[in-house]
């Protein structure tokens, strides 16, 4: 879907003098497993949470399931060619729990380990570090029956799959994410119930945030333990939250939204608290009576890196009444405490997921996190877009993905002369996907995937993409 209002970015590369990454600068693209990989019954795996979720009906568009995906459990290493042909330096993937660990207890599935071992020898024999993910979302569906992330022994659990990866690829993986988006797993997957295992409770989403994080930190702790070499983060997605007006009860919004879409996670990971505002605002959905003495040492364990995931920004604003949410990622359920907030549209371009374009935040997002929390290094470990792409005589011209691409990147690099030690940048997505909720009406790739023969056509945005690394910058403007 082209919008006229977005500028178009086609050729910018051949315009005026080079803006230059730092040497080294980690160019990859990411994707997950239950998104991409299919096979979801074969090599014992289980099923997992969102198994479950996208078999229920009613709970994703047109009952799309990640069952075949794009069939990345057979077709890998032609997938990890096409990376090469990008000149990808890195590609961050994530682990199948229920693939490698059956149930969620007990030993290693050695035939799904067997798959990320030969995941990771074939990116290394192309040239691409691998970047490993701990838990983009699938969930053993037995442990969300013994009570999912909002009980504590999800925590331990998560520890002990982690020591299964790192005696399985420790050797060979130097980049570890535990998390991927502890919002999304909580706060939709417990409180409004968009995704799996679709449950609504805004206590329980909170417990489910503490004992991600709580996760988190045991996770981090084993894998020290067995590879004292390894770079170990977590990735958090986060906004810019922006009232839509100096009025009093509009500031006043964007500080609760700010302290569940941001402080819930950021306080707790680098600053071993919690904001006492956020536990203020919370104190009628729960007393945060599940926190015990140690917890927060335990999740603030020290990290080697920050990942971060930036999509877009929130303007919002004091309720008007009869005013309803508009969308399901910013309905009340997902923000426990804030149920009269508004979220704001500004009528600026937005992509197919009704997201507004915002690549300023991007700036603001990088420099927030180094400014106020750390000197680590940080990776944006996921940006992108969804639109509407079309395949015409075998070519996909995503310009407007190209145009959001451009513009995030040159966000990247202005963050870096303002003292940002952003160390690298991963396109969302490698590959169209099953996008969650929305199953496989969203496409976020770079690379086409024809759904009924599996076909790959590289994209308009991964032909630029790739000069990019080649360059390793950009054309200033």
């Amino acid at each position: 879907m082209s919008n006229p209002t977005h500028p178009p970015a086609v050729g910018v590369l051949d315009q005026g003098p080079e803006l230059t990454f730092p040497p080294g600068f980690l160019w990859g693209a990411a994707t997950a497993a239950y998104q991409i990989e299919g096979a979801a019954a074969e090599g014992g795996r289980t099923p997992s949470i969102w198994d479950t979720f996208s078999h229920t009906e009613g709970r994703v568009v047109s009952g799309h399931t990640g069952d075949v995906a794009c069939d990345h459990y057979h077709r890998m290493p032609d997938d990890v060619r096409l990376m090469a042909e990008l000149g990808l330096k890195s590609y961050r993937f994530s682990v199948s729990w229920p693939r490698v660990q059956p149930g969620g207890t007990g030993g290693a599935n050695q035939e799904g380990l067997d798959f990320y071992r030969r995941l990771v020898d074939e990116l290394l024999a192309n040239g691409i570090e691998p970047w490993l993910t701990l838990y983009h979302w699938d969930l053993p569906q037995p442990l969300e029956d013994a009570g999912g992330w909002p009980a504590r022994d999800t925590a331990g659990r998560f520890a002990d799959y982690a020591s299964l990866l790192a005696d399985a690829v420790g050797d060979r993986v130097k980049y570890w994410t535990t998390l991927n988006e502890p919002w999304c797993s909580a706060f939709l997957g417990y409180g409004s119930g968009a995704h799996a295992p679709g449950r609504s409770d805004g206590a329980d989403s909170v417990r489910a945030g503490h004992h991600l994080m709580l996760g988190h930190g045991l996770a981090v702790q084993a894998l020290r333990a067995k590879l004292p070499q390894a770079q170990l983060g977590v990735t958090v997605n986060l906004y810019p939250v922006t009232p839509a007006s100096d009025a009093p009860g509009d500031v006043d919004a964007a500080r609760r939204i700010d302290g569940l879409a941001n402080r819930f996670f950021l306080d707790p990971l680098l600053r071993g608290s919690y904001p006492a505002d956020l536990t203020a605002d919370l104190a009628e959905v729960t007393d945060f009576g599940h926190v015990r003495d140690g917890d927060l040492e335990i999740i603030s364990t020290p990290l080697d890196l920050v990942g971060i995931n930036y999509y877009s920004r929130h303007v919002v604003a004091a309720p008007v009444a009869g005013e309803e949410p508009e969308k399901y990622w910013r309905a009340p359920s997902c923000w426990p405490g804030s149920e009269d907030v508004r979220f704001v549209t500004r009528g600026v371009p937005v992509t197919d997921m009704d997201w507004e374009i915002d690549a300023p935040g991007l700036v603001e997002t990088l420099r927030r996190v180094h400014e106020e929390y750390t000197d680590l290094p940080l990776y944006v470990t996921e940006n992108g877009s969804a639109f509407v792409d079309t395949v015409q005589d075998g070519r996909v011209d995503d310009v407007d993905r190209l145009a959001y691409f451009d513009a995030h990147l040159r966000a990247s690099h202005e963050a870096i002369e303002a003292g940002v030690p952003l160390r690298g940048y991963f396109a969302w997505s490698l590959m169209d996907n099953f996008e969650w909720a929305w199953g496989y009406t969203k496409r976020f790739g770079m690379i086409w995937i024809d759904y009924d023969t599996q076909a790959r056509i590289p994209k308009s945005s991964a032909r630029w993409y790739a000069e990019v690394i080649r360059r390793n910058g950009l054309a200033a403007q």
